[in-house]
């Protein structure tokens, strides 16, 4: 199906062209004529399935179709549960919805507090938000939830296992009753504990349902190497110089300690390298984001955090420099390349320590991932390690003996018999 068959209102229908989007992917041709007609969509679907353009698409086609008076409070409420999704997200709304008059505002912890409740205050359309930080405004009363008429939540299995379920609970019994306002809910699984939230806050949701062959990106070649611990960073130096010298790489390791070590070790072997984890400050990660999206870096390194939400067209590469713990997790850092029709190689490195893993991702994605030994040509033995910082020991003060006496024991008092 053609986006120009579905009667799309004028300035969305703009947005989609300046895009270049022309078919709609199979989660779209399901859930976007279901969302156009009004009724509450619950869909299975993976990053990178073209489901943010999806709502996206519904959410302005429905404010634009239903205009009010201009008030400062939100019309529109979309859910996300990583700062990385929020801030890919109001871009990607910003940019289908370049002709809409919609003002659309990010709001997440990490950054400026009084300037996200200015612009609240101020007035917005449309607010993307992480669930802490949109609680905080609503208890100092900053703006209501009064007149929201779209809801989306994103991810919704992630808002399970990041802990969220209770805020999200919070956030929807203070909303307009759920007849009075349309939902949408996208998940990468539909599990019991999803459908439960749908069945409770969802006015009977359509359920869409895409077959995992579709879920996981067709593009991607797939491909294994077997080498032990010791052998994984060289792997990856002749990697970088040899068949990916070109390319943009996201390496993701599976401990925040790694990815340092790793970004550390390229960077000390004049490779333009990054990491991004948990411990990185939310401005500094948005400006190495932005770094990458810009090519003045060429590689990220990054833990799970980064798997999901960061949305950067022409990933060539993505690494598991560790085989993930959850197979889920394998399916969404894969997703980073082989975005928008266009393909992408994804190579495991799969060690003594880590390859029990690989078994249970094969049966998750229904299909076995094809291995290999790498060349010996492919391995950079020689390669500068990087200068780590070591803490200075904290000096230890003397005590000073008393005066007359070599030995301050002897000022003790003696022990009552």
């Amino acid at each position: 199906m053609r986006f120009d068959e579905l009667e799309l209102p004028e300035l969305v229908q703009q947005g989609i062209d300046q895009l270049g989007f022309t078919e709609l992917t199979p989660v779209q041709e399901q859930a976007v004529p279901l969302a156009l007609s009004g009724r509450d969509v619950a869909a299975q679907a993976q990053t990178g399935t073209g489901k943010t353009a999806a709502f996206l698409i519904a959410l302005f086609t429905r404010l634009l179709k239903n205009p009010q008076s201009k008030s400062p409070a939100p019309r529109a409420l979309i859910l996300a549960p990583t700062r990385e999704l929020v801030v890919q997200i109001c871009e990607d709304a910003k940019a289908l919805g370049c002709a809409c008059p919609f003002t659309i505002l990010p709001v997440f912890g990490g950054v400026d507090y009084d300037r996200q409740r200015k612009a609240l205050v101020a007035g917005v359309d449309v607010i993307v938000a992480t669930p802490g930080r949109l609680i905080d405004y609503a208890k100092q009363k900053v703006f209501s939830f009064k007149q929201i008429e779209v809801l989306v939540i994103d991810e919704a299995d992630r808002m399970f296992d990041m802990g969220f379920i209770s805020d999200l609970r919070f956030i929807l019994r203070r909303l307009p009753s759920y007849k009075d306002r349309q939902t949408m809910l996208f998940s990468a699984t539909l599990s019991p504990r999803v459908m439960e939230l749908a069945y409770d806050f969802m006015n009977e949701a359509e359920k869409v349902q895409i077959e995992p062959e579709q879920v996981t990106a067709e593009r991607v070649e797939q491909i294994v190497y077997h080498v032990g611990r010791k052998e994984k960073l060289p792997l990856l130096l002749g990697l970088l110089r040899d068949r990916m010298a070109e390319g943009r790489v996201m390496v993701f390791a599976n401990t925040k300690r790694e990815t340092e070590y790793v970004t550390l070790v390229l960077q000390a072997n004049g490779i333009k390298a990054a990491q991004i984890s948990g411990d990185i400050s939310q401005v500094k990660r948005m400006k190495i984001l932005q770094d990458f999206k810009d090519a003045k870096l060429n590689v990220l390194v990054a833990t799970d955090v980064a798997s999901r939400g960061i949305h950067i067209d022409d990933v060539t590469h993505v690494v598991n420099y560790d085989v993930p713990q959850d197979p889920e997790d394998y399916v969404h850092r894969i997703g980073r390349t082989a975005r928008a029709g266009a393909s992408g190689l994804a190579i495991m490195m799969a060690d003594e320590d880590l390859v029990f893993h690989l078994p249970a991702i094969e049966e998750y994605i229904t299909a076995s991932i094809p291995s290999e030994v790498p060349e010996e040509e492919l391995f950079c033995w020689k390669y500068k390690r990087p200068a780590l910082k070591r803490k200075k020991p904290v000096p230890v003060k003397k005590s000073s003996p008393g005066k007359g006496s070599a030995n301050p024991a002897s000022k003790r008092r003696p022990r009552r018999r």
